[in-house]
């Protein structure tokens, strides 16, 4: 299977998954469950620096949602509604996360194992909210010629501002960041 097919196979599965968890989340929230504390999974395995203060930044704000890669792979020039957000939270890999809670400096031997081997990478927010992330440049990004996954690799554990185009698609939120074109 050669690496695209294999990304596009995880990206399908991983969607999935999370589209499942979004309704999980849903049914439990019907049900009045008691919120778990902060909404965290495992809350007490803590970002490096705790939540408080983030470590840095990542991506540059756009001045518009897409860029024109993105605008041109886009179905009739039109790709989906995005908007540009800063949000701040915990680079996480999302396979550990939404697996078995694992996240912050403990588990960063693991989690940038993960992600150097194409495990999806996420920003954990204090309040419990999951963005999915990756590189907002369509063209670039399919042809690997940016390095967005050695920045969130490098961060990973941090608590980060994370600068780019937010969108969600069936419960599932994205965010898109620009600024990493290998040079």
């Amino acid at each position: 299977m050669t690496k695209s097919k294999y990304a596009i196979t995880l990206l399908g599965i991983f969607v999935w998954a999370v589209t499942l968890f979004a309704a999980d989340e849903k049914k439990a929230e019907s049900k009045k469950a008691p919120a778990k504390s902060g909404g965290v999974l495992q809350p007490q395995m803590v970002p490096e620096g705790g939540w408080d203060k983030p470590m840095g930044t990542l991506g540059e704000k756009p001045e518009q949602p897409w860029s024109t890669t993105t605008v041109g792979a886009a179905v009739d020039g039109k790709p989906l509604p995005g908007k540009i957000v800063t949000v701040t939270g915990e680079i996480v890999d999302l396979s550990c996360y939404l697996q078995v809670g694992k996240h912050g400096e403990k588990h960063k031997p693991c989690g940038q194992k993960c992600l150097n081997n194409s495990q999806p990478i996420g920003l954990l927010t204090k309040t419990g909210n999951i963005y999915m992330l990756m590189e907002e440049e369509h063209d670039p990004r399919r042809d690997g010629q940016t390095e967005f996954r050695k920045a969130a690799n490098d961060h990973f554990a941090h608590v980060m501002e994370v600068t780019g185009t937010e969108t969600m698609v069936r419960g599932l939120h994205a965010i898109f960041v620009q600024g990493f074109i290998k040079k």
